[in-house]
Parts: C-alpha cells; sequence; structure tokens
C-alpha cells in the first residue's frame, strides 16, 4: 500500500474478489463523526456494481481527500446510481450512554438494516462489525482503496455535515455550519 495518501485512487479490486467468490451484492460501509465535539456519528453502506461504468467512479475517493463541493457533487451521483444505500446515526445521547465504539457499531448496523436490499458481504472501514450478521471484512484505510467503502464515506460525510448545517440554525452561536462540531477555536 502506498505511504501517501493521495498517491492512488480506490479500485474494485475488494469487491471483485468478492463476486469472483460468488456474492452478488457486496456493501461497503464508513462512518463520520468519531472525532467531533458536537453532533451524531453517521454510517453509509453503499451496494455499488463495478460491472457498470459509471463515469463518477473515477472520481470516488475517501471522502476526506475531496473538497465540500465534489463531496456534494458526488452523493446524489451515489445515491441515485448505486443498487442501494443505507444511512444509519447514534445520536450525541447514546454516544455518551454507551460509548463511541459500540455507537459506531450501531450505526453502521444501522445503515445495513436500512439497505433496501439484503446483501452478501461487507467491506467495512477499519471496523469490525457481527452484528448484521453477515460474512464481512474490515480494512484498515478502507475508504483510501476500496471504492464501494470510498462511496459509504462520502455519503455519510454529505448527511452528517447536512445534519449540522440544519443544527446550526437550531443552536446558533455554536458554528456547527462551519465546523460541523469538530474541535475549533
Amino acid at each position: 500500500m502506498p505511504n501517501k495518501r493521495s498517491a492512488t485512487k480506490p479500485t474494485w479490486i475488494e469487491e471483485e474478489r468478492l463476486i469472483a467468490q460468488g456474492y452478488r451484492l457486496v456493501a461497503g460501509i464508513d462512518e463520520v463523526g468519531r472525532g467531533p465535539l458536537a453532533g451524531p456519528v453517521v454510517a453509509a453502506a453503499v451496494v455499488l456494481d463495478p460491472a457498470v461504468d459509471l463515469p463518477w467512479y473515477d472520481d470516488l475517493n475517501d471522502s476526506k481527500l475531496l473538497s465540500p463541493t465534489k463531496r456534494e457533487r458526488l452523493a446524489p451521483l451515489i445515491t441515485n446510481g448505486a443498487i442501494a444505500v443505507g444511512i444509519g446515526a447514534a445520536e450525541s445521547d447514546e454516544i455518551d450512554a454507551i460509548g463511541i465504539a459500540p455507537a459506531t457499531r450501531a450505526a453502521m448496523t444501522r445503515a445495513v438494516a436500512n439497505l433496501p436490499v439484503r446483501p452478501d458481504h461487507l467491506l467495512i472501514d477499519a471496523v469490525p462489525l457481527s452484528e448484521p450478521g453477515l460474512p464481512f471484512r474490515h480494512l484498515v484505510r478502507g475508504d483510501f482503496f476500496c471504492r464501494s467503502i470510498a462511496a459509504a464515506s462520502i455519503v455519510a460525510k454529505v448527511a452528517r455535515d447536512s445534519r449540522m448545517i440544519t443544527e446550526d440554525a437550531t443552536y446558533p452561536g455554536y458554528g456547527f455550519a462551519k465546523h460541523k462540531g469538530y474541535p475549533s477555536p
């Protein structure tokens, strides 16, 4: 794996390996919101079709490496072009009650449950996730080299950012629209 995150783009290698093993619907899963001091942790599960050559597939990347404008352009393309998309969240009170790691798994499990189809296998960014009862593989930095996880990272990031912009109107003065709840001066 390259040392620099920007040196490469996500590919279909992981998805195609699973499809060759007989899995038809492979969902990529990622979350955002583990580092902020305010707001929910949001996860997305995305099932893409590597056999269909959509022009925006080449633009997929870890959401942290994309500008907000590019993420906002890609999110509806992913949502409309994917086989399936599911989003799940764990609110701040749940995070406070059970901790960030269990809340992250809960958000991911909800994202899988909210898919309109049941995937055969999960590719998850970093977090082992047995709760949905499906075969899975967790990949450290999966959003960096796996297209379905990268797509999930974009959908989750745009959904959470949108939520924090809404929260900014509800709770003026905190600057949520600007910093999205991440630590800032």
